[in-house]
């Protein structure tokens, strides 16, 4: 969905108007006309027929590609763009709202609304436009679009991406114990969350959640932990021979320090192994626990 946005190519008109040089009969009457046009553009995107979408162009309109920069001028080259964009997003679906449109002229008309674009496990995200329309040979079409600039939300997607393998569900199965975790990406990519359940002969013995993000203070990968019990902890990561080692430091339910570090390796897509070393609680120094290994479901 990055690149929806930046193809607003949206017509609409409900709400309120103001006239310019035209007679009510003529306001209504055209009107009348951009509402069908309306309805036609929007039937076109969702059916995804680009070179329809294309035909309610002018046919020397100018698309901007605000992720390239590059104006594209002409139905055959906005065609193009919807193409692009219709196949790479072939579940995608449009709703518009127009809050008002202005006649400048009888041929020539402002139009402000907000467009939202629908697709599969993609939060829709309302965004206010403004379209240039223009009459010709008695018909209405669109003449240039641009949408409000918005400030970018800031993501840290780059620096998590070494993690990004980690999305999806895992499970363990030993002789008596059984590791089951669920990660997933937050919204903008900032973070990772990481639920995790550990079972031991049936019974859940802890349940929790891990977040895991970018620390830009520090300039490292940090997580945060929560357990079932009352424990809680935060981690730096760090990456070595492939091997990412998680060192924590929190807090036990009844108030001792603890700190261990968990070493965690990537096999390959569907699998990799954990294991916790240099464990500590209240100062006293405890057993290593043995690498398991974890798949993907």
């Amino acid at each position: 969905m990055r690149h929806l946005k930046l193809l607003l190519m949206i017509l609409g008109i409900v709400g309120t108007s103001r006239v310019y040089g035209q007679q009510p009969s003529d306001q209504s009457a055209n009107e009348a006309d951009i509402r069908k046009m309306v309805a036609s553009y929007v039937q076109a995107f969702n059916r995804h027929d680009a070179k329809a979408l294309a035909e309610h162009w002018s046919p020397d309109a100018v698309y901007l590609n605000r992720t390239t920069g590059e104006e594209v001028v002409g139905r055959p080259a906005i065609a193009d763009q919807f193409t692009a964009l219709l196949k790479e997003n072939p579940e995608l679906k449009l709703e518009v709202k127009v809050e008002s449109i202005q006649f400048i002229s009888p041929n020539v008309a402002v139009e402000h609304g907000t467009s939202k674009f629908l697709a599969p496990n993609t939060e829709p995200e309302n965004i206010e436009y403004t379209a240039v329309e223009v009459k010709r040979d008695g018909k209405w079409l669109l003449d240039r679009v641009t949408d409000k600039a918005k400030e970018s939300a800031l993501s840290h997607y780059e620096q998590l991406k070494p993690l990004e393998w980690m999305v999806g569900q895992w499970t363990s199965a030993e002789d008596s114990a059984e590791v089951e975790l669920d990660c997933n990406w937050t919204k903008n990519q900032n973070f990772l969350t990481r639920a995790f359940k550990i079972t031991i002969d049936g019974s859940v013995s802890a349940a929790g959640m891990q977040i895991i993000g970018w620390d830009p203070a520090m300039k490292t990968i940090r997580s945060w932990t929560f357990d079932s019990k009352g424990a809680f902890a935060d981690a730096t990561w760090g990456e070595k021979g492939g091997r990412w080692f998680i060192r924590n430091r929190g807090t036990l339910p009844d108030g001792r320090a603890a700190t261990m570090v968990n070493v965690m390796k990537k096999v390959d897509d569907n699998s990799f192994t954990w294991q916790t070393i240099e464990r500590t609680a209240g100062g006293e120094l405890l057993p290593n626990i043995d690498e398991i290994q974890i798949v993907r479901r």
